[in-house]
Parts: C-alpha cells; sequence; structure tokens
C-alpha cells in the first residue's frame, strides 16, 4: 500500500435534536425565494463574469480503479444555486500523479446545466489501486482548486492497515466545523465517513447552539422545495474547514433524518406538515435530487445510498439507508416497538446487508449506520437528567425505554440481523455509527437483559456530533457537567456500554489492522469559536475473533 498523505507538498487547502412542536412554515413562506437569500449560498467573488469554482471540488466512493470527482461551478454571476439561471457550461477535468499536473493520466469534459444547478460529476475510471491522485476541473479559463484523492486498495491486495476519519451531525447555525479542518490537517486519511446530518433543514434560529446562532446559515426559512435543499447545500459548501477537508480525501457518506426532515420516515416526518409544507413526496425527492447533485456520491441500489464498497482483504464497508424505507417510528398509534410488520432497513435492504455480510471474505465487516444499534435503555436516571434525555432523542419525557428513532424502535429487525450473524458464524463485524450527539463504545449484545453472560453479536463506535447540541448544551451548563453524572447511570443500567460521553463534540479516527479496529475519540476546545482546538479524548478497540470492546490508552 502506497504511503497516506504524507509528502510535504501534499497539503493544499483554502489557508437528532428534534424540537418537538415548532412554528409551522408556510408553504408560501418557502416559495419567495428571492435574490437575498440566494445569494447568501455563495461566497465574496470578483466582479466578473468568468466562471468560478465557489463551492470548492470533492471527491468520494473510492474503488480500486476509481473515484468520483465533484464541483459545482458558477457560470454567471446570476447563477447562483437554486436560481435556475445561468448557461450551460463546458467544464473539463484533469486527473493526475502528482500536484503539479505533469503526469495528467485521465481528462474529459462534460456539460454543467441549470437542470442539475450546475453541479458536476464525473466518475473516473482506469486508475490504479491504492493510489494517490490530484485533480482538478476547469471552464472559461478558470482553474478549480487542486485536490487529492485515494482509490481503494484491490480486491485482492493483502492490506496492512486503513485509517478512516469519521463525523456526524454538522448544524451550520449551532457552529464552526473545526473538526473537519483537524482531519483535513491529519494528512493520513485513505477516506471520511459522514453518518448522516451533513445539513440540516431547520428554519433559521430554530437550532443553534444552546439556543443561540452562531451564524446565520440561507435560505432563512425551513427547506422544502428543490431550490431550498440547492440553497442550503451551497451554503454549507462555502466553509473553509469543509472545503479544505474535501480538498484532501475521498468521503463516503450517507444520509440521515436531516438531509429530509427531522425523524424522517418512508411516509413523512416530525418536522413535515403535510399539506402546509407541500407534500411529503415532492419534499422528499426534492432532498434527494439536491442530494445527489451536491455530493460526490453514487446513486446506489433504488436511488438510495445503500451500497458497498471494498478495501482489499482487510474491509468492506456495508453503507444503509434508515430513512428511505423504515415504517413510522413506534407510537401508541403506529405500533410497538416489537411488532414484526414494522421494519427500519426495509424487506429488500436486509437481506442484502444479511447476504453480503455472510459473503464476505475480508477480514473486518464495517457497517456504516446512521442510528445506534445497540440497545438502551434510561435504568434509574433522575428527572433533571431524564428529561433533557428524552429532548435529544426525542421522546416522551413521562417516560420509555427505547429511543424509537434508532433500531430499539425497530427490535425485530435488529432480532433478525443479530441472529443472523450468530448462527453463520460471522464475526469482526463493526458498525460505525453518528445521529445520537454523543460518543460511545458498545457491545452489541444478542440479548442485552442477560448480558455480559449471553453473547455479543458485534461492536459498536458512535461518534459525536461535529456542532449539534447535545446534553450539556439542552441544560446549558459547562461542558462535561452532565456526563460526570449520566454516563455512571447509564454505563450502569446498560452493561454492554463500555463508554460513553454526553457532552463533548468532535470526530473519530477509526484505524484498522488485521489484529484489531480502533477509534479515537477527539473533542474540540469550543464548537463556536473559528480556531477551535482539538485533543484526543479516548480510544477503544475490538481484537479480531472477540466481538468484545475493550479500552486502549494511546490513540494511532
Amino acid at each position: 500500500m502506497t504511503s497516506r498523505y504524507r509528502s510535504a507538498d501534499a497539503s493544499h487547502g483554502l489557508d437528532s435534536l428534534s424540537p418537538r412542536r415548532r412554528t409551522v412554515v408556510k408553504a408560501a413562506a418557502a416559495a419567495a425565494v428571492l435574490a437575498g437569500p440566494l445569494a447568501a449560498a455563495l461566497p465574496a467573488r470578483a466582479a466578473t463574469d468568468a466562471p468560478a469554482f465557489l463551492h470548492g471540488v470533492a471527491s468520494g466512493d473510492p474503488l480500486p480503479d476509481g473515484v468520483l470527482l465533484w464541483t459545482r461551478v458558477t457560470p454567471t454571476p446570476e447563477a447562483i444555486p437554486g436560481s435556475g439561471l445561468g448557461p450551460d457550461t463546458e467544464v473539463s477535468w484533469a486527473v493526475a500523479r502528482d500536484k503539479a499536473f505533469t503526469t495528467v493520466v485521465a481528462r474529459g469534459s462534460t456539460t454543467a446545466t441549470a437542470a442539475s444547478d450546475h453541479t458536476v460529476k464525473a466518475d473516473i475510471r482506469g486508475l490504479a489501486p491504492a493510489t494517490d491522485y490530484w485533480f482538478r476541473f476547469s471552464a472559461g479559463g478558470t482553474d478549480s482548486p487542486v485536490a487529492r484523492t485515494r482509490t481503494a486498495p484491490a480486491a485482492d491486495a493483502d492490506v496492512s492497515s486503513l485509517r478512516f476519519g469519521v463525523v456526524s451531525c454538522a448544524n451550520w447555525e449551532a457552529g464552526y466545523f473545526s473538526a473537519y479542518r483537524h482531519l483535513a490537517a491529519r494528512n493520513d486519511l485513505d477516506a471520511w465517513l459522514h453518518l448522516g446530518d451533513y445539513i440540516y433543514e431547520y428554519k433559521s434560529g430554530e437550532y443553534g447552539t444552546r439556543g443561540k446562532v452562531v451564524r446565520p446559515h440561507a435560505p432563512a426559512n425551513e427547506i422544502l422545495t428543490l431550490s431550498d435543499y440547492r440553497i442550503r447545500h451551497a451554503k454549507y459548501k462555502t466553509d473553509p474547514d469543509l472545503q479544505a477537508l474535501h480538498l484532501k480525501a475521498p468521503v463516503v457518506a450517507i444520509w440521515d433524518d436531516h438531509e429530509f426532515a427531522d425523524n424522517a420516515w418512508s411516509g413523512g416526518a416530525v418536522n413535515h406538515t403535510e399539506g402546509a409544507e407541500g407534500t411529503w413526496t415532492a419534499r422528499q425527492a426534492a432532498a434527494k435530487q439536491a442530494y445527489f447533485e451536491w455530493m460526490p456520491v453514487r446513486p446506489a441500489i433504488a436511488g438510495t445510498t445503500y451500497r458497498r464498497l471494498r478495501f482489499g482483504k482487510l474491509a468492506d464497508l456495508s453503507l444503509l439507508d434508515l430513512r428511505s424505507f423504515r415504517s413510522q417510528q413506534a407510537s401508541t398509534a403506529s405500533g410497538s416497538v416489537d411488532d414484526p410488520d414494522r421494519t427500519l432497513t426495509g424487506r429488500a435492504q436486509l437481506d442484502w446487508l444479511k447476504a453480503g455480510l455472510k459473503a464476505s471474505d475480508t477480514r473486518w465487516r464495517l457497517v456504516g449506520n446512521s442510528v445506534m444499534i445497540s440497545p438502551f435503555s434510561f435504568g434509574s436516571l433522575s428527572a433533571d437528567l431524564f428529561k433533557p434525555l428524552a429532548k435529544l432523542l426525542g421522546l416522551p419525557q413521562e417516560g420509555i425505554a427505547a429511543n424509537t428513532d434508532q433500531w430499539d424502535g425497530y427490535t425485530d429487525d435488529r432480532r433478525e440481523l443479530l441472529a443472523h450473524l450468530r448462527s453463520n458464524a460471522i464475526g469482526n463485524t463493526v458498525f460505525l455509527t453518528g445521529d445520537i450527539h454523543m460518543a460511545w463504545a458498545n457491545d452489541v449484545p444478542v440479548d442485552a437483559g442477560t448480558y455480559p453472560l449471553s453473547a455479543s453479536a458485534a461492536t459498536e463506535f458512535v461518534v459525536t456530533s461535529v456542532t449539534s447540541d447535545n446534553l450539556d448544551d439542552i441544560v446549558k451548563v459547562p461542558e462535561g457537567t452532565v456526563s460526570a453524572i449520566a454516563s455512571p447511570v447509564i454505563k450502569a443500567a446498560n452493561r454492554h456500554v463500555h463508554w460513553v460521553d454526553t457532552d463533548r463534540h468532535g470526530y473519530g479516527v477509526l484505524d484498522i489492522t488485521a489484529e484489531r479496529t480502533q477509534m479515537d475519540y477527539y473533542v474540540l476546545s469550543d464548537r463556536t469559536s473559528r480556531d477551535a482546538t482539538s485533543s484526543w479524548a479516548r480510544s477503544y478497540r475490538t481484537r479480531s475473533g472477540t466481538q468484545r470492546i475493550e479500552r486502549t490508552y494511546d490513540p494511532v
């Protein structure tokens, strides 16, 4: 395996919390898309008619022989995201083995049109496996920034190690994306995984940081239409830290609910009012179209994000879509969490996952999983702790023993999957999870009630949010206050939970060898500061063949 991004000239950069009752945004307000909100999705640019690459460049979904490249061109000043304006524009791309482009290995061109919001994708093939490449786009005499990417190892390659950044839940209005900046500075990532909530759909001021807006997003209204979703994606793509990380390594992304609306399911969402906010069918279609336009993600099975990537003989990565097919979250009206007729994955996706895990011949089976699979009960949390935790999880505050938006709300799917792992002796399965705005290190027990006497079928690493509120933010106390009390109680009631940090923001670094898979958890000093520092918090690993988590005392 070639060296991971270590050369001195390798750096190039730009040097579900759920409000349960909210004000309904009328459909008429969503239609009032004016020049101001549209322009907010653009950074400042010179007064020129020359094409510009204002939203950066990115790559994703690496294969042994290729990678998907992405950019968005602004061909003329009026062709701002979501406007539907601007001429057809030829955009060319080049891929080279070196940053100076002395050895170009692939070239091509395509036409950016208003129909796709002037976004461009190029699915490059014919590249060498496990190799660093540099790429750029050009239009009308203007070049984009130069970015690095990396192909996956050959399917039959003996790979000694892999290293991925892992992130989730980046709310623009809650702070700055320093987690991305610190991952970009590492120079050692084969790729980075985004496990959902890359964007948030709320209107401005509805979901900031401790009730305050650190920086306003665009558009100001809750996003409902295709134009709205395009503008919101565009605003995120102006963030310099996000652009910097996209310049350094390919992303592997899945969506969760906020790419659509809070607590989305196949037929609606908590944060969607049918009629007043249009139809869910139209809103979901708009969200998916904008996502695939603005993200370097290949549309996969059934036009969703569930797909599988392979990294030599060391690991494969099954990526799930846990929003498009799920039944409505359990309630008195919609059924019990144990109802076998209710599903999180949908029948086809669960069968696909089971078949892929069984057929896998890699050392490790990774599962990109947007909501926590490990069971979780509250135990004897006091009322002052239970209520904010219930708010964070979107639960009735009178008490319930499960987060019904997670796998806990769809126990028949989980039972079937874990039984499949056990009955087929499928080991070394590691779930990689976001969503919950807390960091966890869990065994995944077959029977949580008798654990640790019962078997563990898999392990799970959950990363905290990049910026979105967690427990100390809800209670509005200094960071670490709630966790000191809540974590011991949570662990006592859930013996498969080795660690939980309820209060901090940050990211993870996943390092994989034949002997073990390890997650290093990093935390940020202050999400509201552009210059937030990063520090290592803890590390946990699962050793090959054990299906158990253990603490380790040094990051990779």
